[in-house]
């Protein structure tokens, strides 16, 4: 298994997988509270203040929390933004198998600090939100304007994105029937 470990896995996907198996949670849940609806943003928000256990499935009657403790650090390697900065997948089983230190995660990965979480679908599908569209004649386009100035779907641009997400993006280049 080392073997297929160290050639076929994907870092970042196996520490995503690894933060799932230890919440017994799936990477995005829609029914949690909005700081715990994508689980790497919770677990860098638990990391960071210095309650990454808290992210331990609660199910649990007992568990090492050592252990734990080494897959969360290990998991948060190989979920930075960066493949420069994620460790080799060779690094990440000595980690895990304890034969060398998990290094000290200390930067926030870059997808969780340059982006903007906020669902906007929500403020476009909201019916129960009074909602009034105004033309930005200096941009062509219109804007959501809502009543409240604290709102955070004040500004939404209702652009339709260009890309069509209902077909295949990996058909262009595979083919179709590949």
């Amino acid at each position: 298994m080392r073997e297929h470990l160290t050639e076929k896995a994907d870092v970042f996907g196996f520490g995503v997988v690894a933060l799932e198996i230890l919440s017994g949670r799936p990477n995005t849940d829609n029914s949690l509270d909005t700081k715990k609806k994508y689980l790497l943003e919770w677990a860098w928000t638990l990391h960071e203040g210095d309650r990454s256990l808290d992210l331990v499935d609660p199910t649990l009657i007992a568990f090492d929390e050592s252990e734990a403790t080494r897959v969360i650090g290990v998991a948060l390697l190989c979920t930075q933004a960066s493949p420069m900065v994620r460790p080799p997948m060779s690094r990440v089983v000595a980690m895990l198998a304890g034969d060398i230190e998990v290094r000290a995660v200390t930067t926030k990965p870059s997808y969780l600090t340059d982006w903007d979480f906020k669902d906007i679908t929500s403020c476009l599908l909201n019916e129960d939100t009074h909602v009034s569209i105004a033309s930005d004649s200096s941009s062509q386009h219109s804007i959501l304007q809502h009543d409240s100035p604290t709102d955070p779907c004040t500004n939404v641009d209702p652009t339709p994105s260009p890309l069509n997400l209902t077909e295949p993006m990996l058909s262009d280049i595979f083919g179709e029937g590949r």
